[in-house]
């Protein structure tokens, strides 16, 4: 593992394939002309607002969004995550599916989301991820990267299973990916804290590349990407506007944490 610039993108996705994938493209352009060798695009960045419109195309955006990614990595020659995008299943919904895409454009790592969002929030607001997403079945896999570290993926809600997490870090994980559409309800008091607490506890850089802005009229999302040294040291913070941070991730600071706080090894329930 070698230092390098990871890039967090944060979009306001809307229900328009199109202007997202010229957003995203944007918004990849300019992490890499600031030195970004790894780029994280976060959940739902092809498409975001209506679920029926979703479900209509949603065989669309999946083709859309692999070859998107496939094509943005060839091109700038970089690593990057694709945050989530649905994905059709035979049983008739799709999976939230994230995609880790190297430089030659070639596929590194897929997850499908496991863990769905079923919330009715204190705002009035309902959330029924499982009505259209089918739950993925497989823990998420960690990604080997010589140059980068090991890469270990998960999507949005999983940060609220610290359980998940930990099978990363005893897999090995480095860095953790969270890309996410947080709510803004939930957002304001949940997002940092729960992100910060995965750095800290699995002494790992957190990259949370996010959703921003309202959706549709009744859709909202926190913003606020981040990331995160194993400390737990916010190192970049991308407020409320679309837009991309930058941070170095230090494989130095990762063998300093760990060394100081070693609770990796002093595990006594594994």
């Amino acid at each position: 593992m070698k230092s390098y610039l990871a890039a967090a993108i944060q979009m306001n996705s809307l229900p328009d394939l199109h202007h997202n994938l010229t957003q995203a493209e944007d918004l990849i352009d300019l992490a890499v002309r600031q030195g970004a060798e790894l780029v994280c695009l976060p959940e739902n960045f092809s498409f975001l607002g209506d679920e029926a419109a979703k479900m209509a195309q949603a065989e669309t955006i999946a083709q859309a969004s692999e070859k998107f990614l496939k094509t943005m990595a060839q091109r700038y020659q970089i690593t990057l995550l694709g945050g989530g995008f649905p994905v059709p299943t035979t049983a008739g919904k799709v999976h939230n599916t994230a995609l880790l895409v190297g430089a030659t454009g070639e596929e590194l790592a897929r997850y499908e989301k496991v863990h769905l969002f079923d919330v009715n929030l204190p705002d009035g607001n309902t959330y029924q991820e499982s009505e259209t997403v089918l739950a993925g079945l497989q823990l998420p896999p960690i990604y080997p990267s010589k140059e980068l570290g090991h890469l270990g993926l998960s999507v949005c809600y999983d940060v609220r299973f610290p359980e998940l997490y930990r099978h990363l870090a005893q897999m090995g994980a480095e860095v953790l990916f969270v890309p996410a559409a947080f709510t803004a309800y939930t957002g304001k008091d949940h997002w940092q804290v729960l992100l910060q607490a995965r750095a800290i506890e699995n002494t790992c850089y957190v990259i949370a590349p996010a959703q921003t802005g309202r959706h549709n009229s009744r859709r909202q999302s926190h913003g606020h990407a981040l990331i995160i040294d194993p400390w737990g040291m916010i190192l970049t913070d991308a407020g409320d506007k679309p837009g991309v941070v930058i941070a170095s991730i230090e494989p130095s600071r990762l063998e300093q944490v760990r060394r100081q706080m070693p609770s990796l090894q002093h595990r006594v329930f594994v």
